[in-house]
């Protein structure tokens, strides 16, 4: 056997596989328009690219050689080439479609199971949970519910008072509050039981950057105290006393406290909620004889009328929520000293609506909830 047939025999077949790009002939017409477009500043680059690459196409270039030219892809290469052969410039000219085509929302059946179903076993929606309800992903669901204004995870408190006398309390304390009486001290009064000294099982570590205060999750307890505190409505100074209980006892020592701390001549509007140690007929009585008191109660379930439960809110987040305090002691001290501190510089707190504003409100939220 001739021992040139071997290779002439792998040479035939390694011929048969060779892959020969489809030739492109062009017109001068369809050449000066490629041209055109490969070369002008306003066709955008990746045009002038799919030009470019027909045009060395029609040269009779093959897919490798053009790729290396364009510094591209073989395989973007022979994509481009076979869409010119398949619709011309048309089809360079728009872009192939990516991945599998989007999936079309109901938006109304978005928001109908968002708003008026659950979930299996859970109380409220999430995105991932949605979003394989409906076969879609969670941004999808994610970008619809802003649209909507849609907050499945949020849960904002309420409490309508169902007082009777409900509008004749709110205008007399706003009334206390817009035009106090003349001669006259307006003070909002209330009780924060339960305070507790809460010392942690392990110490933290502080501040830093690029790390944030750390403080143990469970606490060592070591008793309660309750701080009463009556908020002079003018000037926002503030009258405050530690007691360890929350009777009628404690309440009664905390008024004459008030009574020592105020003057003499002036007449005292006590504002307060409907709790029972402030109505106790040991208070009456103690009331009955000092007639400079003069109490009025908010409206029940409806304590945030009470500016003094802002100043409470202040000491809880300012002073007491991330203290530690290894006693009672210690706890009482630290109270004792952010009132005091308080008072240096007092601010009061200026109730910018009215009573008809606030009513309105109160309206429109016992509507809404009776309408469910």
């Amino acid at each position: 056997m001739n021992s040139l047939a071997p290779l002439l025999y792998l040479g035939l077949k390694w011929s048969e596989r060779v892959r020969v790009a489809p030739a492109i002939e062009l017109t001068e017409e369809r050449r000066s328009e490629l041209t055109r477009l490969s070369r002008s500043g306003r066709t955008s680059v990746r045009l002038a690219q799919r030009a470019r690459i027909v045009l060395l196409a029609a040269d009779g270039m093959q897919n490798k050689d053009i790729a290396e030219e364009l510094g591209i892809g073989r395989v973007q290469v022979a994509r481009w080439r076979e869409r010119y052969l398949q619709a011309g410039i048309e089809g360079i000219e728009r872009d192939l479609p990516r991945g599998a085509p989007p999936v079309k929302v109901d938006v109304a059946e978005l928001v109908r199971l968002t708003t008026q179903t659950k979930p299996e076993a859970a109380t409220q929606w999430s995105t991932r949970k949605l979003a394989a309800e409906l076969g879609v992903a969670p941004s999808t669901v994610l970008r619809h519910w802003q649209a909507n204004g849609l907050k499945p995870h949020v849960v904002r408190g309420f409490k309508v008072s169902r007082d009777p006398m409900f509008v004749e309390k709110l205008e007399d304390i706003v009334g206390l509050y817009m035009s106090p009486p003349e001669h006259a001290r307006v003070l909002c009064c209330d009780e924060k039981s339960q305070v507790q000294a809460l010392d942690r099982t392990q110490p933290g570590l502080p501040l830093k950057k690029g790390r944030a205060e750390t403080m143990t999750h469970d606490s060592k307890r070591h008793g309660t105290t309750t701080l009463f505190a009556a908020l002079n409505v003018l000037d926002g100074k503030v009258i405050g006393q530690c007691l360890q209980r929350h009777t009628h006892a404690e309440w009664l020592k905390f008024l004459r406290q008030i009574d020592r701390e105020t003057p003499k001549g002036k007449t005292l509007h006590l504002i307060a909620d409907n709790d029972a140690t402030h109505k106790h007929p040991a208070v009456q009585r103690w009331l009955a004889r000092h007639p400079r008191f003069h109490m009025h109660f908010t409206p029940t379930s409806a304590s945030w009328l009470n500016m003094v439960e802002r100043f409470f809110r202040d000491i809880t987040t300012e002073r007491i929520r991330r203290g530690v305090f290894t006693s009672v002691p210690e706890l009482e001290s630290a109270i004792d000293e952010y009132v005091a501190h308080h008072n240096v510089n007092p601010r009061p707190f200026i109730g910018t609506k009215s009573a008809r504003d606030i009513l309105q409100k109160v309206i429109r939220a016992n509507s809404r909830s009776s309408s469910k």
